[in-house]
């Protein structure tokens, strides 16, 4: 993927109020970080990305939070009454495919969409997507950085994006952590470019995940990612993008 793409990072939450937003730009394959809001910051948080567009940009955006539902879920719920019993494993019903290749292959678990209340993130997700597309047209996910629409969405799991980058990727999250977000912000500064004060990532690890969301776009957008076997199935239910790792790597 070459030239100048925008990229928008977003954790997000149920509460407006704990969404991380972050902006940077891509260009020469890596990423330099500009801005960084937390959803506290006055404007829904459709209006605040919506100022950080600009008539012309090409635009990826990076969202921390499931966009789609297994694909077993529906089709088993569907017929289902009260009271009877499910023939699909309970893995296989609420976990999507891109689910289980993160923890096979990172041994990162990401939260389970279809029984956890990261479903309702996913739904918060969602609607403020929604609000971007009435006021931008055409927003559609990406699944080839070589053939992007004008405005592109990716789904990414920052936890797995840092640990790929062999940064510390837990035990950050809690507000006394700070040490251990600064741990990960020395990490990040080699891998991108920060224009920026970094204020907004020490005290919130919700930015700090936006900002991870940015670099989990540049994977994409350079192509070193891992790309789903079954294409249809990930249009379906979503797919994490994440960067691509040696195969002696050693996650235990």
């Amino acid at each position: 993927m070459q030239g100048n793409v925008k990229v928008i990072g977003m954790d997000c939450a149920t509460d407006a109020k704990k969404v991380g937003l972050a902006m940077g730009t891509y260009r020469d394959h890596g990423i330099t970080l500009l801005e960084t809001k937390l959803g506290s910051d006055g404007n829904s948080i459709a209006e605040i990305i919506m100022n950080w567009i600009h008539e012309g940009d090409k635009v990826v955006f990076a969202i921390d939070a499931p966009l789609g539902w297994p694909e077993n879920l529906g089709n088993t719920l569907f017929h289902h009454l009260a009271g009877q019993a499910l023939s699909v494993e309970s893995n296989l019903m609420f976990r999507r495919e891109t689910d289980r290749f993160i923890k096979k292959t990172l041994g990162k678990q990401p939260l389970d969409v279809g029984a956890d209340r990261i479903a309702r993130t996913a739904h918060a997700a969602l609607k403020i997507l929604g609000e971007l597309q009435q006021a931008n047209n055409k927003m559609e996910m990406a699944w080839n950085p070589e053939k992007l629409n004008k405005m592109a969405i990716i789904e990414v799991y920052p936890a797995a994006t840092l640990q790929c980058y062999g940064i510390r990727s837990d035990g950050y999250k809690e507000k006394g952590q700070q040490a251990e977000r600064d741990e990960i912000l020395n990490g990040l500064r080699k891998v991108m470019d920060f224009r920026c004060d970094s204020i907004h990532m020490r005290q919130s690890a919700d930015v700090l995940d936006s900002t991870v969301c940015l670099l989990a776009a540049n994977d994409f957008l350079n192509g070193d990612v891992y790309f789903p076997s079954d294409l249809e199935k990930a249009k379906k239910e979503g797919w994490i993008w994440v960067k691509k790792v040696s195969s002696q790597t050693n996650f235990a």
